[in-house]
């Protein structure tokens, strides 16, 4: 295989380095187009080397951004308990197109969504004082779940009913504005 004189002398080495570099990463998780974009970048390659190198794992399908997305979310809700909120932020992040995140996001459905919420919920109760006031409970529980990227309304909805099943008088729990 013979290379060109601009390949071999350009900053940052060959488009085959900048492969192997990419296959080093994707050997530890997957990752985005332009994860992989940044990290070559960083490593000197230039533009045109990490164009033509990431076309070529793209075409062998050892990139691709829908299929990153769909993998991201379903480990990341599954595992980490991010909330859709969340999810989005985090591929927004990695590059991702608003079509693919939208694609993945949308196999999260709502009751998925709560299900998980409510696990963390009672998760977190067992650890909360007895003698916690309860206007607090409700406070850190819902916003252990916001941090997680839950939407106000599923999680204050979540909590009424985990401190009802455990219960709390749910008539005594205000919406939290």
């Amino acid at each position: 295989m013979s290379r060109s004189s601009s390949e071999r002398n350009s900053p940052g080495g060959t488009v085959e380095q900048a492969k192997e570099a990419c296959l080093r990463l994707l050997a530890v998780r997957a990752r985005s187009r332009v994860e992989l974009a940044r990290s070559l970048t960083a490593k000197g390659y230039s533009p045109e080397v990490s164009e033509r190198a990431l076309d070529r794992l793209t075409e062998v399908g050892l990139v691709d951004d829908a299929a990153f997305a769909e993998q991201w979310v379903h480990s990341r809700h599954t595992f980490s308990g991010r909330g859709k909120q969340a999810l989005a932020q985090e591929l927004r992040r990695k590059g991702v197109a608003q079509s693919d995140a939208a694609s993945a996001l949308a196999g999260i459905t709502t009751d998925d969504e709560e299900t998980r919420a409510a696990e963390l919920v009672r998760r977190k109760m067992r650890s909360l004082p007895r003698d916690l006031d309860h206007d607090k409970a409700i406070r850190r529980l819902v916003g252990m779940l916001a941090r997680r990227g839950y939407a106000q309304p599923t999680a204050y909805r979540v909590v009424k009913e985990a401190l009802a099943d455990h219960g709390v008088d749910s008539d005594l729990i205000d919406p939290i504005d």
